[in-house]
């Protein structure tokens, strides 16, 4: 990328609205405001005006605001034209910038010249584009936070604890000559288990963060008219899924999105798994086994009212066609048509009535307690997949360089190590980090941000 070229985008979603965002970023911002506007803005004041073209017919009136750098978004110089929100306008807009000898922004550019600028950190450039994703209100809180540098400030205070404990370990190796073993000073080791209990604790943080970024998969499954397409209904409060008496109806995936205590729950309502000649219905059986093997979760739904007496038999059978013997919760629906019955359920046995409502409440708590979602998400940060494996690669390191000390007493050892899991935390942050991987990164982010 070159830093030298400024830049512009149109930075509000496509399509007709109220108003427009087109910004643009870079060292030729000033003049381009100025052949746009007449004369720059006042730095962080708005000021109405006339957008004018090249040939100086005005294309939009609107709000102009202009940040001078470094105290901009980028760090560099920005210009905000706040017009009406036309497609063919903010066109216009865009094509009267380029006339000025700005480039289209490539997607999540002003985000990358942020990072690279300093302005923010890699977590907290990846953390907009959760922000703008999120799809529950605890994840906006979680990518919020995210952005502002809470899990920053967490990895960082862990990265300098591992800095420091370097440091003293490599002086410990260059200076054998000292009468003192500084390796078998007891402030290495406490050290070490410092850094091991924190990393395992934020581990745990980011993996409730990830939960509430990336959500899980629950399969529904059972055989024909077991009532999955009922459940699936109260689940998600809606007619997603074809209910009738005749079984079978569901021979296609039906998926929906649902949230439970803020986290988002992606569920698949699946073809009844039985014998069939129907070509179609073996389609869907096909599929419905693939998505149940490929689900985070799998719930099994049986029909009660007709197997009230061998509805383990019916669960080992299906789990059996499935080939994956871990379940999320057996659902015994219909319990409203069964007389008293002795079921005796356990934490991933629930009776419900897909009819009447009867146990769902309960169903919703279990699938919260088995997605792994603790009861209180208050202050989590969102994380993503790359970030809980650099906080692995640190652990396993710290592990590892704590069984070479106990083992043999080896500092080289330690250090290398250490400095692995230094690299790691410093992976998280962006302060080692490769052009690959800032550009998929990036690229993934959306046009003007």
């Amino acid at each position: 990328m070159s830093r030298g070229e400024t830049i512009v985008a149109v930075a509000t979603p496509p399509g007709k609205g109220g108003i427009g965002v087109v910004r643009v970023s870079g060292p030729a911002t000033p003049d381009i405001g100025r052949a746009l506007l007449g004369s720059l803005p006042q730095p962080r004041y708005a000021r109405y005006a006339d957008f004018r073209g090249a040939d100086g017919q005005i294309i939009d009136t609107g709000l102009a605001l202009f940040f001078k750098a470094p105290r901009s978004f980028t760090g560099e110089d920005v210009l905000e034209l706040h017009g009406h929100g036309g497609p063919v306008v903010l066109d216009m807009l865009v094509e009267a910038v380029l006339d000025q000898g700005a480039r289209l922004a490539r997607p999540g550019e002003f985000s990358e010249r942020a990072f690279l600028n300093d302005k923010i950190d890699l977590s907290q450039a990846e953390a907009i584009a959760d922000l703008i994703d999120s799809v529950s209100r605890e994840a906006v809180r979680g990518a919020l936070r995210s952005m502002q540098g809470a899990f920053s400030e967490r990895v960082g205070e862990i990265s300098e604890a591992v800095l420091n404990l370097r440091i003293f370990v490599e002086a410990a190796i260059d200076f054998p000559e000292e009468e003192i073993d500084f390796l078998a000073d007891d402030r290495v080791t406490a050290s070490i288990e410092d850094i091991a209990t924190r990393l395992d604790h934020i581990v745990g943080e980011a993996g409730q963060g990830a939960l509430l970024r990336e959500g899980f998969t629950l399969a529904i499954v059972g055989r024909p008219n077991a009532g999955k397409s009922s459940i699936m209904n109260c689940l998600t409060g809606a007619d997603s899924s074809i209910v009738t008496a005749v079984p079978g109806t569901t021979r296609d995936v039906v998926r929906e999105v649902i949230q439970i205590e803020g986290m988002p729950i992606r569920v698949v309502d699946t073809a009844g798994i039985r014998v069939s000649s129907d070509e179609i219905e073996v389609e869907g059986i096909r599929r419905a086994i693939g998505e149940a093997q490929r689900a985070d979760q799998v719930l099994v739904v049986v029909d009660l009212s007709e197997h009230v007496g061998d509805w383990r038999a019916v669960v080992a059978d299906v789990l059996n066609q499935l080939e994956r013997g871990d379940i999320c919760t057996v659902v015994l629906n219909k319990v409203d048509l069964v007389q008293t019955p002795d079921l005796e359920l356990s934490s991933n046995v629930i009776a419900v009535s897909a009819r009447t409502g009867e146990g769902m409440d309960l169903l919703r708590k279990r699938l919260a307690s088995v997605a792994g979602l603790s009861d209180n998400v208050e202050g989590l940060y969102l994380a993503r997949r790359r970030h809980l494996d650099a906080l692995e690669r640190a652990g396993r390191a710290v592990s590892e360089g704590r069984r070479q000390l106990a083992a043999s007493g080896a500092g080289e050892l330690l250090a290398e190590e250490l400095r692995q899991c230094h690299q790691a935390l410093c992976e998280i942050t962006g302060e080692v980090t490769s052009d690959d991987l800032l550009g998929k990164i990036f690229s993934s982010f959306c046009i003007g941000k």
